[in-house]
Parts: structure tokens; sequence; C-alpha cells
């Protein structure tokens, strides 16, 4: 039985994929809007292996607001959005910034005037760590809790922050109407998902990250290191105050990270909230160099590397206290960094192709003897 229908933007993306994954496995019905910027269309097919169900695809991009009119008249069934379409390089944030208010920012708004024009009330927003900015600056402040002054610290943040602030405005406007014309107001509501660095991929071998281009987060990175693909590993600075100099991230499987996705949805549909900021996280950090040690040890060699300067708008510590997710939505991540290291080993070296080739065979005759 269909819980509820969600529409799933950037849904062909890496974080995107595994959460219509976990929505068809929760019994939502998905459809997905990608513009396929920097995802592949067969990433479909592969949550149809794992999971016997198929999203339905529109190629459709975020700022095209006649097209989004468009989904939702077609499927006026659907009663919540999770938002994942975006640019997402902090680095190259700071190149091109325009670009990332016009696509984050621009397209967000063009996607709330859709979603209000067609009375779509629930959305959960996938936001970031980033919006914090350097929590250091404040005491008592790592793990980061959701009460910490926001203040990114790069283009990518700010328009993070901006949607959020965006988002807020919105949704408390659409509840104080209501009520002005006699209405609760209490199908308005919104989620605000911070969280921090998503990594592994499906234990099955076949569904991961499979970034177009040059990958600009640490894992894929050094996983295109270990395959050959990628000299070494740049590391953006070792004089840190931290135990080894390098920077502070918290590693979270993407499997825990989609579910995330799920029962804040299931949340805001039951319970009503308002809107609420939870963050997604292990509450462990990890640095730079405890990964490559993690994902050395998972390939079962050592990965070359080397230390360049600071990246701008980088921050020592971004890990996260999910104390208030872990009691409110009753979510805790439950995998282990060494999974998610050894999960996106058995991705990337029998998938060195990515999404562009055919799953190896024993995988997936593997999922099928598990389904029946």
């Amino acid at each position: 039985m269909v819980v509820g229908s969600v529409l799933v933007t950037g849904g062909t993306g890496y974080i995107g994929s595994f959460t219509a994954l976990a929505l068809l496995e929760a019994d939502y019905k998905v459809v997905i809007v990608d513009n396929l910027y920097n995802s592949s269309p067969e990433v479909i097919n592969r949550i149809d292996l794992i999971c016997g169900k198929k999203p339905e695809y529109i190629q459709c991009d975020i700022t095209d607001e006649k097209k989004l009119d468009e989904v939702f008249d077609k499927h006026p069934d659907i009663d919540n959005v999770i938002h994942f379409a975006a640019l997402k390089a902090v680095g190259e944030s700071g190149e091109i910034p325009l670009e990332y208010y016009r696509v984050n920012v621009y397209g967000t708004l063009c996607l709330l005037r859709s979603m209000q024009r067609h009375h779509v009330t629930n959305i959960v927003f996938s936001s970031s760590a980033t919006v914090y900015g350097d929590a250091t600056r404040f005491e008592n402040m790592i793990p980061i809790p959701e009460e910490c002054p926001l203040g990114p610290t790069n283009p990518y943040g700010n328009t993070k922050f901006g949607v959020e602030t965006m988002i807020t405005d919105h949704i408390n406007a659409e509840r104080a109407n209501a009520k002005k014309a006699g209405k609760s107001g209490e199908e308005h509501n919104a989620a605000l998902l911070r969280y921090f660095n998503p990594a592994g991929s499906h234990p099955s071998g076949i569904m991961g990250e499979d970034p177009q281009g040059v990958p600009y987060n640490l894992l894929p990175l050094l996983a295109q290191v270990a395959v050959g693909k990628r000299e070494k590993l740049l590391v953006f600075g070792d004089d840190y105050s931290s135990k080894d100099g390098t920077a502070i991230r918290d590693y979270i499987h993407i499997l825990d990270l989609a579910r995330g996705h799920t029962v804040a949805l299931d949340h805001l549909r039951s319970k009503h909230p308002g809107v609420r900021a939870w963050n997604l996280g292990t509450g462990k950090g990890s640095t730079v160099y405890d990964m490559i040690n993690a994902f050395s040890a998972a390939v079962g060699r050592e990965l070359p590397y080397e230390v360049v300067g600071r990246r701008a708008g980088d921050v020592l510590d971004l890990t996260a206290n999910p104390t208030r997710a872990n009691k409110e939505l009753g979510w805790k991540a439950e995998r282990t960094l060494e999974e998610a290291c050894a999960d996106l080993w058995r991705w990337t070296e029998s998938n060195p192709q990515g999404y562009r080739q055919e799953p190896p065979r024993e995988f997936v005759e593997k999922l099928m003897k598990g389904r029946k």
C-alpha cells in the first residue's frame, strides 16, 4: 500500500538516488526530476534492481518553473517534496558564485512557487553543515548543535543559508495566512536537514557515487587514486589545530543519511512541527588522515597523498551533535566508517566506469537470490 507520493528533486544524484531507494522501500511513490548535470539516469535501473520498484523520472531543470508546474499537473497525488537539486562544491562556489545563487536559491524559489500553486505543503530540504561556518568561534559548540549561530564561510554555504531562510519565511507565512482564514495551517511543514559528509555505497556493489568530471569530495577522490585515475590525493592544509593537523569532518554512511530523510518526512506528515532543523551525523569527527588510513585499509595498501595549502572557505571542525534527531526523529547513524569505506571500495573496484558500464553479473545474481 502506497503511504504517500514524493517529488524528489535532484533524485538521480548521489544522496537523492539513495533517498529515492529508501522511500520506495518505505512504500512511498516516487517521482524524480533532475537535469542530469552531475548524474546518470542509469541509477533508476539500479534502484529497480535493488528493490524491485522503479521511480518515475522526468528530465527537468530546477530553475524551469513552467516544467515544474507540468510535473505537478501530471501528478496531482504528489503531496511532499524532498529537495536535493543544487550545485554542491565549496571550492567551485568561490569561482562561480552567481551560478550557485541561480541554481540553488532561484531554483528553490521556482520550486516553492510551483508547490504553492499546487497546494503541496511539506518540504524536506537538503541543507548542509556548511551553514554553521566555523563553529569553533563559539565556546561549547563542538560537536555542533542546531542552536549554533549560523555563519557560512563560502558562497555554497551562503546559498544553503539563504534557502533555509526562504523556506522558513514561506512556511511561516503559509501557516499565518491559513490561521487568518480560520484554518489550522498545520499541513505546512519543512525539515531543514543539515548534514556533514556522506560516504559509502550500497552494500550490493551496484549503486554508489558516480560524479561526472572531477569529484570535489575526499572519499570519491581517494577512490580515484585507488583505481589509478588520479596520481595522489591533495590534502588541503596540515596546520589545523587537530590531533594530526588536518581538518575534521563527520562522515555518515549514505544508507543512514537516506533513512534520515524518510523519517524526517514521516515526522512532518504525522507531527506537523512547522519548520524544524535537524543535524544528521554520527557525532564522531575524523581527520583527513583518519580517512586516508581507513580507506587505505579497505583497499589493502597505502594510498599516496601530498599536502598543499588550505582551501579558501574551509574550517577546522564540522562534527555534528545529532542528539535532536536521535530524540525527536528516533533516528541514529548505525553504520561505521569502516563499513562506509568497504562499501565504497566494493563499488569503485567493481565499477571503474561507474554507471557507464553494466553492473557486475555476480552482484546482480546475488541480489536476485536475496529477493526471492
